[in-house]
């Protein structure tokens, strides 16, 4: 069996949640029933394709079954390439054709550009200072700008092909290591510790999990976590009423994850202004970078921005 066989039946769910949810539509008040979609950007009233008729309060939900992505292509059978559903309280709009997903993406990006925030990651302030949850604005649009520049950009990927090379060699080292000494090799733990050490350096210049070890890494069970938890149904993201009440404690389950996250790299944060502090030399890092962002123009970035971009390139 793939080794990677788990994780992807674990990212599944999470997939199909994020689609799910990837639209929040706001509907006019004179809006009754679901007819033609409007594509253009007008000022006119927005009408809503059309689709199964609701329930009362679940709305569409029951239609989805034990396999949403077979139920939505049954229903896309009968009602069309795009299609609206009401899921508890929420309608979702559902594209499920090439053509329509080219419509949504390219040619009217911007209108659908900002995700619908679950539930989940509405703590401690993490979705207000995350470029991947931000609404379009001038924050989101700096962050992003940001991030294109000393994270993704070329010249920073070119970079750090030494590193690459670094964590290639450990893993063929570790690899040999147990293979003269006759132990089983757990793919996906050490798969895990190579790309974690590979990004921690690449923004911190340090491991974050011993290559040479044979012991698990606490923050693999942190993340997974996470991604469980924010991926999963959440009945308060279908009816909001239940938010104080958080039936299912996922909202509660991922504030301890998400805290253990955050601990980590305060920590991180504190052992670095403390080298800055007493003077060492500086690092060619990312985690620098921003940092020397965040001095001279705090009000651009701060360390709750510094910490949400490590949390999406970490969950990534």
């Amino acid at each position: 069996m793939c080794p990677g066989y788990p994780m992807a039946l674990r990212m599944i769910p999470v997939i199909l949640g994020s689609l799910l949810n990837s639209f929040n539509w706001n509907l006019e008040a004179d809006i009754d029933e679901p007819k033609d979609l409007d594509m253009e950007e007008n000022r006119g009233t927005k009408k809503l394709p059309p689709g199964p008729s609701p329930w009362p309060i679940i709305g569409n939900i029951h239609l989805l079954g034990a396999k949403p992505h077979v139920s939505l292509a049954n229903l896309a059978k009968t009602y069309g390439p795009v299609m609206s559903l009401k899921l508890g309280q929420l309608t979702t709009v559902v594209i499920s054709s090439s053509s329509m997903a080219e419509q949504v993406l390219k040619h009217q990006d911007q209108a659908f550009s900002t995700r619908f925030v679950p539930n989940a990651v509405q703590l401690q302030n993490y979705c207000e200072y995350s470029v991947g949850w931000l609404p379009v604005c001038p924050q989101w649009r700096t962050l992003r700008r940001v991030v294109n520049t000393n994270i993704f950009s070329c010249n920073r990927l070119d970079a750090n092909q030494h590193l690459r090379s670094q964590k290639v060699k450990e893993l063929i080292a570790y690899c040999d290591k147990c293979s003269q000494e006759g132990k089983v090799v757990d793919i996906g733990e050490v798969a895990f510790k190579t790309n974690l050490n590979l990004m921690s350096n690449t923004l911190f210049s340090k491991d974050l999990a011993d290559p040479f070890s044979d012991s698990k890494v606490e923050l693999k069970d942190v993340i997974c976590s996470i991604m469980v938890e924010v991926g999963k149904p959440n009945l308060v993201d279908f009816f909001p009423i239940l938010e104080k009440i958080d039936p299912q404690g996922v909202k509660r389950r991922a504030t301890i994850y998400f805290g253990k996250l955050f601990k980590l790299f305060d920590g991180l944060i504190n052992e670095r202004l403390e080298e800055k502090r007493r003077g060492f030399s500086e690092k060619c890092d990312v985690f620098e970078t921003l940092l020397n962002i965040t001095e001279k123009d705090p009000e651009e970035m701060n360390h709750n921005h510094i910490k949400s971009m490590f949390t999406v390139r970490i969950l990534l």
